[in-house]
C-alpha cells in the first residue's frame, strides 16, 4: 500500500478528521425566558381580541347611525311668505240658544192633544199639550173623601175634648179621661193636615195634565203624538224649546290673546250663509280660567236675533280686535298641526351636514281662506316651515330636508 492510503496516526487518534468532530453542547432554557414568551403570547392574543371588539363596536355604531339616518322622514321646508300687518284675528264660534230646555211630563197618562209643532214660536205660558190621567183623577177623589172623613173625626174629637175640659173643673169627670180626649183631638187634627197635604199633592200632579211653555221660544222638536202613553220623568222628551231672540256665541281664545279682550267689547260676527253681512255682538262673560288641555279661554258673546236670521247650532266666524301686529306670515293650511298642546307648525333648525332637526312651534292664526293661513304669532323671519308634516313628527326629531323641486337641501339650508 502506498503512503497516501495509510491513515495518519494523529488523525486516527483524534477521531478521523472533521467528519468525526463532536456536536457542540446545548444550554438549557431558563424559566425567565419562558415566562417572557408566554407573556408576549398573551399580550398579542388580548390585543387581537380588543381590536376585534372595537371593530365590531365601530361597525355596530355605523350601522345604528345609518339606520337612524334612513329612518328620518323626508320633508319639504319653505320660507313662509310675509303677510300684511293685521289688527284682528278670526276664530270659529259655536252658536247656541240663550235658553235650551227639553220638556218632560210630570204626570203619567195618555196624550189627548198637542197644540204646537216644530218651528212654532210660542210665548211663555202657552199650552203645548194635554194629558188624560184617569187613575190620578180617581186617586184625588179618594184623597178628598179621606180628608172629609178625617175632618169629621177631628171635629168630633175636638168637641169631646172641649166638653171634658169644661166638666173637669167641677170634678164631674176624671182628669185622666179629660187628658185622653184632648190627646185624641190633637191626633185627629194632625190626621187632617196629612190628608190635606195628600190632596194638595194630587192636585198639583193633576195640574201637570196640561203642559205649558216655560219661556218665550221656538219649538225645535216634538216627540209625541195623540194617544201615546206618557210616563212621568225624563224617560221621554215631549218637546224641545229654545229661546232664540238672543243667541250665545262661544269661542276659545288662545292663551296668548286672553289679555286683549274684556267684558263689554263689541265683537263682529260673520256667517257663511250670510255672505257679505256682519253682525255685532257683545262679549258678556269669560270663564276666567285657562283650559289646561287646550290652553284657551272660553268667552261668550251675545248677539241680538229678534229678526230670526241666525240659527242656533250654526258656526260663526268671530273677529277679535288686537293690537296691530307688524310681522305676519302666510303658510299652507296643510302645514298646521292640531294636537292636544294646541295649534302648531313644524320648522327645521340646523343640524349636521346631512340632517336637520324638527322644532314644533305654537302659533296663532289670523285669516284663513282654506288653502293658506295667516300666522300672526309664533314664527320669525327666516324660519323654514315644514309642508305637510307627517302625523308622527315629534319635537327634536331628525329629518331629511328637500327643496320643493325634490332635490336634497341638507341641513335645512
Amino acid at each position: 500500500m502506498s503512503n497516501e492510503s495509510r491513515p495518519n496516526p494523529q488523525e486516527a487518534a483524534h477521531g478521523g478528521g472533521h467528519e468525526h468532530e463532536a456536536a457542540p453542547e446545548q444550554k438549557p432554557i431558563s424559566g425567565a425566558t419562558a415566562l417572557i414568551g408566554i407573556a408576549l403570547v398573551v399580550v398579542v392574543t388580548l390585543a387581537l381580541a380588543a381590536w376585534g371588539l372595537l371593530s365590531r363596536r365601530s361597525a355596530n355604531a355605523v350601522l345604528a347611525e345609518r339606520t337612524t339616518e334612513l329612518a328620518a322622514p323626508s320633508v319639504i321646508a319653505v320660507v313662509p311668505r310675509q303677510g300684511a300687518p293685521v289688527d284682528n284675528f278670526v276664530l270659529p264660534g259655536n252658536v247656541t240658544a240663550y235658553t235650551d230646555s227639553p220638556i218632560y211630563a210630570r204626570t203619567s197618562g195618555y196624550l189627548t192633544k198637542w197644540y204646537f209643532d216644530i218651528g212654532a214660536r210660542v210665548p211663555k205660558g202657552a199650552l203645548l199639550a194635554e194629558i188624560a190621567t184617569p187613575e190620578l183623577d180617581q186617586q184625588l177623589s179618594q184623597a178628598e173623601s179621606d180628608l172629609a172623613t178625617a175632618e169629621a173625626t177631628a171635629n168630633n174629637a175636638q168637641t169631646q175634648a172641649d166638653r171634658y175640659s169644661g166638666l173637669v173643673k167641677s170634678d164631674a169627670v176624671s182628669k185622666q179621661d179629660t187628658d185622653t180626649f184632648v190627646s185624641q183631638a190633637a191626633a185627629t187634627a194632625s190626621g187632617v193636615k196629612s190628608a190635606q197635604a195628600n190632596v194638595q199633592r194630587l192636585k198639583e200632579l193633576q195640574s201637570f195634565e196640561k203642559v205649558y211653555a216655560p219661556f218665550d221660544g221656538v219649538v225645535t222638536a216634538r216627540n209625541i203624538d195623540t194617544g201615546q202613553l206618557i210616563d212621568s220623568g225624563a224617560a221621554k222628551e215631549l218637546f224641545h224649546l229654545q229661546a232664540i231672540n238672543t243667541l250665545r256665541v262661544y269661542a276659545n281664545l288662545p292663551q296668548i290673546e286672553s289679555g286683549s279682550v274684556k267684558r263689554g267689547d263689541k265683537i263682529d260676527l260673520t256667517f257663511a250663509e250670510h255672505a257679505g253681512k256682519t253682525y255685532q255682538g257683545t262679549l258678556v262673560r269669560t270663564a276666567d280660567s285657562i283650559d289646561p288641555v287646550s290652553r284657551t279661554l272660553l268667552v261668550e258673546i251675545d248677539v241680538d236675533n229678534r229678526g230670526g236670521e241666525l240659527l242656533p247650532g250654526s258656526l260663526a266666524q268671530v273677529h277679535f280686535k288686537t293690537p296691530a301686529i307688524g310681522a305676519t306670515f302666510i303658510v299652507p293650511a296643510a302645514a298646521l298641526i292640531f294636537r292636544r298642546e294646541g295649534m302648531q307648525v313644524g320648522v327645521v333648525v340646523d343640524g349636521d351636514k346631512s340632517r336637520a332637526i324638527a322644532h314644533l312651534v305654537p302659533v296663532v292664526i289670523g285669516e284663513d281662506d282654506g288653502a293658506n293661513v295667516q300666522i300672526v304669532s309664533g314664527l320669525n323671519a327666516g324660519d323654514k316651515v315644514i309642508q305637510d308634516p307627517p302625523d308622527s313628527l315629534i319635537e327634536g326629531e331628525k329629518v331629511h330636508v328637500e327643496s320643493p323641486d325634490g332635490t336634497a337641501d341638507a341641513g335645512g339650508k
